[in-house]
């Protein structure tokens, strides 16, 4: 098993900055993607940002250039830099971790813009 810990989520004024943290324990080995999900009251859960073993990143339209995800393979840990961000970057947002076998998720964070 995967267990996945959370961190950095909050509330910040439109145009500011936050970085999400997800360190990633147990069967680390099995993990080939981790990534960033997001859902915000009353839409489906969407994919902001992922990042594979060997740094291949992939991008929601929405945040392209606004958001980077970085990965410490030592530390077995992925980051979600967010920056310029809007209202509509309100949500939770879960990290996830693909891997052989089940996918594992963080319990999420709670990411307010406040306009």
């Amino acid at each position: 098993q995967v267990q996945l810990v959370e961190s950095g989520g909050g509330l910040v004024q439109a145009g500011g900055s936050l970085r999400l943290s997800c360190a990633a324990s147990g069967s680390v080995s099995s993990i080939y993607v981790m990534g960033w999900y997001r859902q915000a009251p009353g839409k489906q859960r969407e994919l902001v940002a992922r990042i594979t073993n060997g740094g291949v990143t992939n991008y929601a339209d929405s945040v392209r250039g606004r958001f980077t995800i970085s990965r410490d393979n030592a530390k077995i840990t992925v980051y979600l830099q967010m920056n310029s961000l809007k209202p509509e970057d309100t949500a939770v947002y879960y990290c996830t971790a693909v891997c052989v076998g089940p996918d594992y998720w963080g319990q999420g964070l709670q990411v307010t813009v406040s306009s």
